[in-house]
């Protein structure tokens, strides 16, 4: 098999993507194909040999069996385990400016690229004869190029045409807007087509279909694994990243799984399950391939939580109860058996001497703040500081006015602290003499000059949104601090006590005001119309709703409603409801003007992206459009 160094194979890779889209003229380089392989890889010579004497469908079949050789030779190379840990620009194929693309996708090592898993499947391994279509079916289909031509329509716009052949029939491909297609396909190839067949005044038609050279077997003839992508980073040149540098770093992967378990559960080696999710030969090999890799990431998960204890020493930090028990008899309603269940763990956790690591669960409505309020106040009782911390200032803010309210007539002073606040140092200095009792924050609490006297319990709202390392900080403003985290996530409790072993859980399963009858509602874009009707029904009978949208502003590249735009359109429309906007991109003064506009009911509609995607707490709005 030849031997050759990256450097070239990759310079001999571009000289062939190069003469493929220059129309396989053997004009890629100067003096042709045959010669450039004679100087850099003559041991490639009988590949090649003839291209030049060659008509364009042999130099094509030449060119597919050049790539093979080349990456049989790479394939024949030992492949050290480390390689995967390098990062993805050494990658074959992929640039430093691809790889700032790859990271937004979470994919910053070879590892990464390999193990990146497909969103579903698509079976393009049937062909269908032309003579055999009906319209409306997707297929893939093979056949001979009869023709090709491209034209232009309304000023830069271009369509390419190609006519397919296969003996039963013709089929005309349409591609519009892309040029390039003319140069890549010519006539007397053989390729094949994937996508929906139409009929257009009698003949059958397949619009921008995918498509590649017969019996290629990348795109089109298998089960294709369909990749979540982004801008810059399409399906077709993931698939392709993917199999290339599967043959490249395909062997060095090592079992974590023991093979006596693999045997027991029906397992592949972690080489063939990773083959199998990118190259499947049927749905339930890649079902195996994916419960592989879940097992060996749960298996793994497992033996690090096993090093974990929930019983690292710690100290009391509860009173003796009697700030608790004022604050509960002023409660203008009842807790919830529930509640009741979650205020006795915690309140013995807190009385204990060993350290209190608690998830609080339960459904956004359940009560998990009073219970946390309730907390709080046990620990304040026993002279302890309290610090909440929540992911966004507008929780933060909102958390703040409620508790206020909550503890209003009690000797407990509360201040809230956000990158936004004003006098930020005087408050840092009054937390840090202990003239605080309860700080509410967001990540400005885990700043390095804000130091509490005595710190004593740490309470983090929708903890998903935090890291461990942000948890850590927080844990570290005190001494054998206690935690209790919060989440609105419905998980189960088996589930929750995997994903946080070093965790006891407390579940709140019952609603204060029962469980509310929710109906969720999927509509099509093109019945815009439809819901801003039903919008101003709810707007009359005196309902507050929300719109949210994913973009600020609307975007050249991106076909989505912007939240500015959909704001001017719904202001034209409900003016006398008063139509409120909040994204990212305001001052924390600017959404919390907006919010309380929303909240007193000086707007009914607010229009906002995902940045109140957790904690708006607005009790009387009763409607949401998604789009």
């Amino acid at each position: 098999m030849p031997q050759q160094n990256g450097d070239s194979i990759d310079l001999i890779n571009k000289v062939l993507r190069l003469e493929a889209a220059r129309g396989y003229n053997d004009d890629a380089v100067t003096r042709g194909l045959e010669e450039f392989i004679r100087l850099n890889l003559p041991n490639a010579l009988p590949v090649v040999s003839g291209y030049n004497n060659s008509d364009h469908f042999q130099r094509q079949r030449i060119i597919a069996a050049l790539k093979s050789f080349l990456e049989g030779g790479k394939e024949e190379k030992a492949v050290d385990p480390a390689s995967l840990a390098l990062s993805v620009d050494h990658a074959s194929g992929v640039g430093s400016k691809k790889a700032k693309l790859l990271e937004k996708l979470g994919i910053r090592t070879i590892e990464d690229l390999l193990t990146y898993l497909p969103r579903r499947l698509e079976d393009r391994s049937r062909f269908k004869r032309i003579g055999e279509l009906h319209r409306g079916e997707t297929v893939a289909v093979r056949g001979n190029v009869v023709g090709v031509d491209q034209s232009r329509v309304s000023g830069r716009k271009t369509i390419v045409r190609a006519t397919l052949g296969d003996g039963s029939g013709f089929l005309y491909a349409t591609w519009f807007n892309q040029p390039w297609v003319a140069n890549q396909i010519k006539r007397g190839e053989r390729i094949d087509v994937y996508g929906k067949i139409e009929q257009h005044y009698g003949r059958l038609q397949i619009t921008s279909p995918v498509w590649e050279p017969a019996e290629e077997g990348l795109e089109i003839g298998r089960i294709v694994p369909i990749y979540p992508a982004t801008e810059g980073v399409s399906e077709r040149y993931l698939r392709n990243l993917i199999a290339r540098n599967l043959k490249l770093y395909g062997g060095a992967f090592q079992d974590v799984i023991p093979e006596q378990i693999r045997a027991r559960h029906d397992l592949l080696t972690r080489s063939e399950a990773i083959h199998a999710l990118h190259f499947p030969t049927d749905a339930d090999l890649f079902e195996k391939a994916r419960r592989t890799l879940a097992f060996e990431e749960l298996l793994l998960l497992q033996i690090g939580m096993g090093g974990h204890t929930r019983s690292l020493p710690g100290a009391s930090h509860a009173g003796d109860g009697a700030l608790v028990d004022t604050f509960i008899a002023r409660l203008p309603f009842r807790l919830t058996s529930a509640q009741k269940s979650a205020v006795r763990e915690i309140t013995a956790d807190l009385r204990s001497d060993r350290r209190m690591m608690r998830l609080l669960q339960g459904d956004v409505g359940s009560g998990k703040t009073i219970v946390a309020l309730i907390a709080s106040l046990a620990a304040i009782d026993a002279g302890y500081q309290v610090a909440i911390m929540a992911p966004t200032e507008i929780l933060a803010q909102q958390h703040a006015l409620k508790i206020e309210k909550l503890l209003s007539g009690l000797p407990v002073s509360i201040d809230v602290l956000t990158s936004a606040s004003k006098k930020k140092d005087e408050l840092k200095r009054e937390v840090a003499d202990g003239e605080v009792d309860l700080l509410i924050g967001t990540h400005a609490l885990i700043e390095e000059d804000v130091t509490f006297r005595s710190l004593g319990l740490v309470v983090i709202d929708e903890q998903h949104r935090f890291g461990v390392v942000q948890r850590a900080l927080i844990e570290e403003k005190g001494q054998d601090v206690d935690l209790l985290v919060m989440s609105a996530t419905p998980i189960p409790r088996t589930i929750a006590l995997t994903l946080y072993g070093e965790f006891d859980v407390s579940l709140i399963d019952e609603m204060p005001l029962g469980k509310k009858d929710i109906r969720t509602i999927c509509v099509a874009e093109n019945r815009r119309d439809e819901v801003y009707t039903e919008v101003g029904k709810l707007l009359e009978a005196g309902g507050k709703g929300y719109v949210i949208l994913p973009l600020v502003e609307e975007s050249e590249k991106l076909d989505l409603k912007a939240a500015t735009q959909v704001h001017a359109e719904l202001s034209a429309v409900f003016s006398r409801y008063g139509v409120g906007l909040i994204h990212g991109r305001l001052s924390a003064a600017e959404k919390q003007e907006a919010m309380e506009a929303f909240a007193s009911g000086k707007t009914h509609l607010l229009v906002a992206t995902t940045v109140i995607e957790v904690g708006i707490d607005v009790l009387d709005a009763s409607f949401m459009v998604i789009e």
